[in-house]
């Protein structure tokens, strides 16, 4: 009777190394992460930044990182829940709040570094030089190859929601009503979309810089695990359950 190979032996598994865990969430892509911090060696320890962008289902995070051997210093940072505060109530993760987002982070770390004098940008830009490819951008043609910069203008100044609005405010009304409620509330209509999106990258030019919040301190710490002891305190408990052993032993042999 013929058996099979054992392809996995134990020895297999003995020298088996388990993946990063973010590599096992699917979080980070370590290939493109070391193309991105690889830094020459006679930059002589120069930090290398890069400008990271990360969605989630209610804001945007922007950060300017550095990568070090310790872990990743985070330089700056800007997030799109900042931007009611200049005038952006709605619609924090769209393609327009993305930008606002970025706008005012590189307005804030010139401003940190007081470079923002110096690197004004275009009035349609922030100042800062990232590179970076043009086929991710709104109004990228696959045909051509080119970008059109009014396609994209649009998208900056959220010109494809209020082409949206207008198209449901004809055709179907109660949707746009409950689509667009927060947004009425407000008093922002299709025609005010664009108006208001030019407030909003004035604003943040004005003043980018990050404001604590509101919010007061906790009076006392929660804790989830029990507090370490000193060593006087552990070793007054360990003289305290001996006195108890010690005096239960004597009343077993009173007892008998």
């Amino acid at each position: 009777m013929a058996f099979a190979k054992a392809q996995k032996t134990r020895a297999y598994f003995k020298r088996f190394q388990v993946k990063y865990k973010r590599r096992r969430d699917g979080k980070t892509d370590y290939r493109a992460r070391i193309r991105l911090i690889n830094q020459d060696k006679n930059k002589y320890n120069t930090p290398k930044y890069r400008f990271v962008v990360r969605f989630t289902n209610k804001d945007v995070v922007a950060q300017i990182i550095s990568s070090t051997i310790a872990g990743d210093n985070v330089m700056a940072a800007a997030y799109s829940h900042e931007l009611p505060r200049y005038g952006l109530e709605v619609g924090l993760t769209n393609y327009a709040a993305a930008y606002c987002t970025g706008l005012l982070l590189a307005r804030r770390v010139l401003k940190m570094l007081e470079m923002d004098q110096e690197y004004e940008g275009n009035v349609e830009d922030g100042g800062l030089d990232i590179p970076h490819s043009e086929k991710r951008f709104a109004g990228f043609s696959k045909d051509s190859k080119q970008l059109d910069a009014e396609v994209h203008r649009k998208y900056l100044y959220a010109g494809h929601v209020a082409n949206y609005m207008r198209i449901l405010q004809e055709d179907e009304p109660e949707k746009y009503h409950s689509h667009f409620s927060e947004y009425l509330k407000r008093g922002i209509g299709p025609d005010e979309v664009d108006e208001l999106y030019k407030k909003v990258h004035a604003a943040i030019r004005a003043d980018p810089t990050a404001k604590k919040t509101g919010k007061p301190a906790p009076k006392e710490q929660k804790r989830h695990n029990p507090k370490r002891l000193t060593y006087d305190e552990r070793r007054n408990k360990l003289i305290d359950r001996l006195k108890a052993l010690n005096s239960a032993a004597d009343e077993d042999e009173d007892d008998e």
